[in-house]
């Protein structure tokens, strides 16, 4: 099953940029997010934001929390979850599908980022 999402990119002075690809998540991911949301008391008008930053053993690694959109942030919506992100974490994440997963080694997020060239052993860090 695909998941469906809208993209509403800033009007800022990046209008000449290419159309980015989206953020996905999986019905499991949104469940997910769903069960956090009401379990923190999440205010709704809250977006998940969807980040890259610089550390762990292969160069990046990912985040994701609730937060208000800042100006010249991404905005997406994917089954039914408003997603944000900025400029530069999302040009590492185009394309990106996030799933919710549970196995022997833990539970939580898996990002499908087709803009990985790999990532440590543990699956918390990538590089690009």
């Amino acid at each position: 099953m695909t998941a469906e999402a809208t993209v509403e990119t800033p009007s800022a002075e990046i209008s000449e940029a290419p159309a980015p690809g989206p953020l996905t998540l999986t019905e499991i991911a949104v469940e997910k997010v769903g069960e956090i949301r009401t379990q923190e008391n999440i205010e709704p008008h809250y977006a998940l934001r969807v980040k890259v930053m610089g550390g762990g053993c292969s160069g990046f690694q990912y985040d994701l929390y609730f937060d208000e959109k800042a100006e010249g942030d991404y905005e997406f919506e994917s089954n039914g979850v408003q997603l944000v992100s900025d400029q530069m974490s999302f040009m590492y994440l185009m394309g990106t599908n996030i799933d919710y997963v549970e196995g022997l080694q833990g539970a939580g997020f898996k990002f499908n980022n087709p803009n990985s060239t790999g990532s440590c052993g543990c699956g918390s860090s990538f590089s690009v």
